[in-house]
């Protein structure tokens, strides 16, 4: 049989566009000249079994002896199924005569039990062979042959699961070490002479890749480009074309310098056949091969062919082959193919969508169909999607019940708290649940649709090609009759009686309404992004209302970014779960752990020109999170800069209507990406790339790590000392419990910095304890080292001492007391030790907070610890910190204490902001292994401006305790500072201030480091950094200097006095 491959001899007045280029995904909707024609010729070869003959025969014989088939039929049940059915020669020459009698047997059986039930209809076939890894003696893989309909995705029977099974088994983990292909063919001919059925086969095979050649490692051809032919699988080579060599290689190429789904599709000439070819990244999706059955089927479209080929650079590429069903009622081919492809872009992104069906009506096939189910095409049904989501984070909202609550009890008395967190939590773990969201969504499609059209509406880019060749989506759009916010309203409370339900599709409303930009419509893309305006937010929940808020919804994960202020810099942080209650309970939690992350970032950022930001990514149990970390990026990215390439990254509209920059830094489990996430953002053009992170790594990118540099620890170090130098202290003489290890940023520095006598370590391998003090030396060299506890030398442990790890069971403490279990008892060991300092530099959030807080207190209302000086983030909630506060412990919060990470990674930016490309690749990037000058000279600014902000700080926060007599507590103190700090510099940024140009010039004279300033000249950088970034700058200068010397109660008199020294100066 002959096969349908894609191959094309394109002439050039095809492939003439405007402009001259080629694009490798065409629009949607492109004009008549933008279509690629092949010739009506095979694109893989016929394969031809010589021996097929005289298999048949043996087949033959076989099947006779078998017995079960009367001798007198058995010759026309074989010669129908070699001869009638059209099977391609490659099943006959890949099974022995065994399997296909078997096979013939299966068949004549499958008619047998049709006929008794009177319904040729009743005529299934499902038959399978799979070769395992085990069988050495052929090779894996597996063949699927069963009864398919053309054109249906079914629910029942063998061909229901049978995609969906190659996906999970061969394709979704097929990696250049071990990757499978396939191909797939629907059989030319009927069953049997008495019923319509055809068969539907699968061959899946083990790929087997050439070595690399020694003098060309990299496989590339004499332009520098991979070569298709060195990457590519022996079966591939021998069956496919010269001309389907050639498209996949342009495939390959452009796939290899973009993340996201290349799609091209070409018309056959003389036929409405249409066919696709996908190319992507191996394993950047999952269920998608499946998922596009769907989707071309929902067109009223059926594949004769189909192939999936994979390559040893990590490139996969799948070829559909599509005709129109005869006599259907569905949109012509030649419209519906432009659908297909802009909709497989959105299925790349969401394969797996629960509001996703196969069986619209004729007449429209994004309508509820007869049957009471979805018929939602793949952008409605995205769109459904990502309003569940949206829902499941911002439906379980308290409301007024828990306000009136909350004004009755006293959230400083800690029984009060402890009451009003677990209601919380009951709330919001009982109100909404994703199932009953879900169900919502399923039973309202009709207003689904509405809510739909009215997103779209705002968001579709209604540009001139348009006008062309509109998609079926953008024309169904045009034919509708939108309803307002208010109609859409009004039409929820009417027809939907359920309160509940009205919330769940309120919230889609609510949605619309605070999306100022998305990628949703943008050709190609890796997950969907959007950027929200933040007013949807209740207040009672958020008391400080956000700048900005980025939500990204991928197949394996979903993500938040906030941010408070335009200027904004915080760590994107991976949230990892231990098992489904935990991701679960992570679901509910993110966002609040994104704000809360992000609002204590804005408090430590108190005096450098970036507000607090955090980004957050869930991934889903068993996603790579690197991968969920890429998608991440590159989804905002399509937000940050504007799209120019028509057919792939295109204009989209755009409510905020001003540029947008973010600064990402490492948090945890995303330390290794910087450097990715930089490089990437060069690659998509994006000219602010070298301060889009931090945290890079220094040789290669110029990026100034924190922990051999120390910057976190200079600042926390700072309060320490600070606190022995205002009460008199000898550090020798203080006993310190330290949680987070020497294998840690902060464990490792504060060790190396600090001379305390350290007692207790808690890190992630366990806990070790000392009374007479763990050995220093030892110590030293652990951190140095960067290993964990659990390789500290127990020789150098007293009597008393001991070290238990983790997965240590029943282990007896020189006490005599036997622990049970070592994760739960280093869990709450940071509650169990005493000593004068306590100093938490790793950790999970809130592992102090108002539940165990009392465990801190002796019986005689004695605090465990003197001091405390939180370098962890979040280690302590508000109201443990104001319990152990009232109880008489010195303690520094961690907005003012851990702030000099933030203090470096803001001078990061500034010098990628500062320096031209070349200045920068010159002097931030270590040459032969070792920095320049200007690097090192700049590394000691930094360090300078980290002390001098801490010190600052610090006698600030000092001054007004003294004021207030001791009765004001230190960790109000530095949130009023925060706050007060932050106010000052928003208002300075909107003032006119900025525009006085000596006083603006002494204020970025002082705030930019010398080093800065005498390499590229003060003139310069005002003429390279970003306004807003300079009014950033200038405001938090002025902010934090005027309010570390006048305090939070100065006057107008003294912020006058204060400006007119900086002009005198100036």
């Amino acid at each position: 049989m002959a096969s349908n491959g894609v191959e094309t001899t394109p002439t050039k007045e095809n492939l003439q566009l405007p402009g001259g280029a080629r694009p490798s995904l065409p629009s949607a909707r492109p004009s008549e000249s933008s279509k690629l024609r092949v010739e009506n010729v095979p694109g893989y070869k016929t394969p031809v079994f010589t021996g097929k003959e005289e298999q048949r025969k043996q087949t033959e014989a076989k099947v006779s002896a078998s017995g079960f088939v009367p001798r007198e039929l058995v010759k026309g049940e074989v010669n129908w199924f070699y001869n009638n059915l059209g099977i391609d020669d490659t099943y006959f020459s890949n099974e022995s005569v065994e399997v296909i009698s078997d096979h013939i047997l299966a068949l004549f059986g499958a008619k047998l039990l049709a006929y008794t039930k009177r319904d040729p209809a009743q005529l299934v076939i499902d038959l399978e062979k799979v070769t395992t890894a085990t069988d050495s003696s052929k090779q894996e893989g597996a063949v699927f042959i069963h009864t398919s309909p053309p054109g249906v995705s079914t629910n029942v029977g063998p061909g229901s699961k049978c995609e969906r099974r190659i996906d999970a088994q061969y394709l979704d983990n097929s990696t250049v070490d071990r990757a499978f292909r396939l191909e797939t063919y629907r059989s030319a001919g009927s069953i049997s002479s008495t019923a319509s059925q055809q068969l539907r086969c699968y061959f899946v095979s083990l790929c087997s890749f050439p070595p690399a050649p020694a003098d060309n490692p990299k496989r590339l051809n004499a332009e520098g480009k991979t070569d298709i032919r060195l990457v590519s699988d022996k079966s591939f080579l021998e069956k496919s074309t010269e001309n389907t060599i050639n498209i996949y290689q342009n495939v390959m190429w452009n796939v290899e310098t973009r993340d996201g789904p290349v799609i091209e599709m070409y018309e056959v000439e003389g036929t409405r056949e249409r066919r696709v070819v996908i190319g992507y990244r191996m394993g950047g999706t999952k269920h998608f091969f499946s998922a596009l059955s769907d989707l071309y089927h929902f067109y009223g479209l059926y594949s004769a062919r189909k192939y999936v080929e994979q390559f040893a650079n990590g490139v996969t590429i799948i070829s559909l082959y599509l005709n129109p069903l005869p006599n259907s009622e569905a949109p012509p081919i030649e419209h519906s193919i432009f659908q297909v492809i802009k909709e497989a872009s959105l299925l790349y992104c969401l394969p797996e969508n629960p509001f996703f069906r196969t069986s619209p009506t004729a007449s429209d096939p994004s309508v509820e169909n007869p049957g009471g189910g979805l018929g939602h095409a793949v952008q409605e049904a995205t769109y459904a999607y990502a309003g569940w989501i949206f829902a499941q984070h911002f439906c379980n909202r308290l409301g007024p019940a828990y306000l009136q609550l909350k004004n009755v009890l006293n959230e400083n008395d800690a029984t009060h708290a402890e009451v009003l967190n677990n209601i919380k939590t009951r709330f919001r773990e009982e109100t909404f649940t994703r199932q009953s969201i879900q169900d919502v969504i399923m039973g309202h499609a009709e207003l689904i649709r509405m809510l739909y059209v009215n997103f779209a509406m705002v968001h579709y880019p209604a540009n001139e090609e348009a006008k062309l060749m509109p998609t079926l989506s953008y024309q169904r759009l045009r034919t509708e009759r939108p309803l307002s916010d208010q109609e859409l309203y009004d039409k929820i409370r009417k027809t939907v009686p359920n309160k509940h339900e009205q919330a769940v599709l309120e919230a889609f409303l609510i949605f619309n309404k605070h999306v100022l930009k998305t990628n949703f419509y943008q050709p190609t893309k890796v997950a969907l992004s959007f950027r929200l305006s933040p007013g949807f937010l209740p207040e009672i929940e958020y008391p400080k209302a956000p700048y900005g808020v980025f939500f990204v919804i991928g197949s394996e994960f979903r993500g938040f970014h906030v941010r408070f202020r335009d200027v904004a810099r915080g760590g994107i942080r991976i949230v990892r779960s231990r098992g489904k209650e935990n991701y679960s309970i992570n679901q509910r939690t993110l966002f609040d752990e994104n704000y809360a992350l992000a609002s204590t970032q804005s408090l430590k950022n108190k005096d450098i020109p970036e507000g607090g930001a955090k980004g957050t990514i869930l991934p889903s149990l068993d996603a790579n999170p690197r991968l969920c970390f890429e998608k991440y990026v590159d989804a905002i990215v399509d937000l940050l800069i504007p799209g120019t390439t028509p057919g792939i990254k295109e204009p989209i509209v755009d409510l905020y209507g001003k540029t947008e920059l973010l600064f990402f830094g490492p948090d945890e489990g995303t330390a290794d990406m910087m450097d990715w996430a930089a490089l990437h953002a060069r690659s998509r053009g994006a000219s602010w790339w070298k301060s889009f992170t931090t945290g890079k790594s220094a040789e290669q990118l110029g990026g100034i790590p924190h922990d051999i540099y120390g910057m976190t620890t200079l600042s926390v170090r700072q309060y320490v000392v600070g606190l022995y130098k205002h009460y008199g202290l000898r550090e020798k003489e203080i006993t310190k419990v330290q949680t987070g290890g020497p294998d840690g940023d902060l464990g490792s520095n504060e060790i190396l910095l600090g001379n305390e006598k350290t007692i207790a370590i808690v890190d992630g391998s366990g806990v070790a304890h000392d009374p007479h003090g763990l050995d220093r030396t030892e110590l030293v060299r652990l951190a140095k080292a960067r290993k964990m506890i659990n390789n500290f030398d127990r020789s150098k442990l007293s009597k008393e001492g001991y070290i238990i790890l983790c997965e240590d069971q029943d282990f007896k403490l020189p006490s005599g007391e036997v622990i049970a279990d070592g994760m739960d008892f280093r869990n709450g060991a940071h509650l169990r030790f005493k000593a004068d300092l306590f100093v938490p530099c790793g950790g999970r959030p809130e592992a102090i907070n108002i539940s165990n807080v009392a465990a801190l207190v002796d019986s005689e209302g004695k605090s465990h610890f003197k001091y405390i000086v939180e370098g962890a983030n979040l280690f302590l909630t508000q109201q443990a910190r104001l319990f152990l506060e009232k109880r008489k412990v010195q303690l520094i919060k961690d907005a003012s204490a851990n702030k000099g990470g933030v203090t470096s990674s803001s001078l990061e930016v500034l010098a990628g902001l500062g320096l031209s490309d070349q200045e920068y690749l010159d002097l931030m990037i270590f040459k032969d292994g070792k920095p320049s000058k200007f690097y090192q000279d700049y590394v000691k600014d930094i360090q300078r401006k980290i002390v001098e902000n801490a010190a600052s700080e610090f006698a600030c926060i000092q001054k007004e305790h003294t004021r207030h007599k001791g009765t004001k507590p230190r960790t109000l103190i530095s949130d009023e500072l925060s706050s007060t700090l932050n106010d000052l510099q928003a208002e300075l940024e909107s003032s006119d201030l900025f525009e006085d140009e000596p006083s603006r010039r002494e204020v970025l004279k002082r705030a930019i480091p010398d080093t800065l300033v005498d390499q590229v000249g003060l003139n310069t950088l005002m003429k390279r950094l970003p306004e807003m970034y300079q009014r950033a700058l200038f405001s938090s200068w002025v902010a934090s200097h005027y309010v570390y010397k006048y305090g939070t109660q100065a006057s107008a008199v003294d912020f006058f006095h204060f400006i007119r020294s900086l002009s005198s100066r100036a």
